[in-house]
């Protein structure tokens, strides 16, 4: 999975590693307003790296937690979605608006008994230091987002993003430099 080859997701360590994800989110879900410490401790047991200084809101969603990693100084509004079959990076001091999904997982397009059989691939996602997500964008597998771009609401990041750009669109296209 990691060296993005095909993978099957039943697999058994990746269904228990999934479980434990699973567990520690729904720890942080539930969790008050009040209670950031408990948030904090749950998120640096959950995740690969998170930075100080940044904070995610409820409800977070994710796989596998240990693949992501997140910079100093970002934040991670509502009803985030990082589905992290392959490592997702997120840099300094970013914002990534309420139900944005970063989305690792591929399956098979030419041949479909590969996906009837739940055969899959995974390609990291990569966000530069200072990017902006408008609420809901969605990015793709294999992208990367340069830093101090900005990504209008509701965008679809299909290809890598320069740095310094706005962009927006379903696939999202660059607009202008900034």
């Amino acid at each position: 999975m990691l060296r993005g080859e095909l993978y099957r997701d039943n697999d058994v360590e990746l269904v228990a590693e999934r479980r434990r994800a699973q567990e520690l989110c729904d720890q942080f879900n539930r969790s008050g307003p009040e209670e950031t410490e408990r948030r904090d401790a749950v998120l640096r047991a959950l995740l690969g790296k998170l930075g100080d200084g940044s904070w995610v809101m409820p409800r977070f969603q994710c796989d596998y937690g240990y693949l992501i990693e997140i910079g100093t100084n970002s934040f991670l509004n509502y009803d985030a979605i990082l589905l992290d079959c392959a490592p997702i990076s997120i840099g300094d001091d970013v914002s990534i608006g309420p139900r944005c999904q970063l989305l690792t997982a591929l399956h098979p397009m030419a041949d479909h008994e590969l996906r009837r059989q739940r055969w899959e691939t995974a390609a990291p996602i990569r966000i530069g230091d200072n990017v902006w997500f408008g609420g809901g964008v969605i990015v793709c597998p294999g992208v990367t987002v340069g830093d101090n771009s900005v990504v209008g609401a509701g965008s679809v990041v299909t290809r890598d993003l320069p740095p310094r750009v706005f962009a927006a669109g379903n696939p999202a296209k660059v607009i202008r430099q900034l």
